[in-house]
């Protein structure tokens, strides 16, 4: 696969990504609405786990931006649930792009070949 180049104001690749709860998440069916995409490399580590707290610290802000933010990375939807759980977040989704391994990363542009994650 080929990555694409993002061009500011043309439309994002879209998606469909679990989240930590196993729920499909189109890109598609937010439509109208701003979207952050937070990568992170691996879930349970510090730097990882401050990112994804920052979103969620920030769900209410977010919302009044018209805006949805999420944290994707290639671990598996259990091991997100797990994490997310011991993280205490509620309101962010976290997305694994686990299979195929690190598509929607290699969509973007910002999948690191040798090292497996974003």
């Amino acid at each position: 696969m080929t990555a694409e180049k993002i061009v500011k104001g043309e439309n994002a690749p879209d998606f469909t990504l679990k989240d930590q709860h196993g729920e499909e998440v189109h890109l598609s069916d937010l439509k109208g609405r701003n979207v952050l995409l937070s990568f992170h490399p691996l879930a349970w580590t510090s730097v990882c786990s401050e990112q994804m707290k920052s979103l969620e610290r920030n769900a209410q802000v977010f919302e009044r931006l018209n805006t949805t933010a999420f944290g994707i990375s290639v671990d598996s939807v259990p091991s997100k649930k797990a994490w997310a759980e011991h993280l205490e977040i509620v309101h962010t989704k976290l997305l694994s792009d686990f299979w195929p391994h690190g598509y929607t990363a290699q969509m973007y542009g910002i999948f690191r070949e040798e090292n497996g994650f974003s």
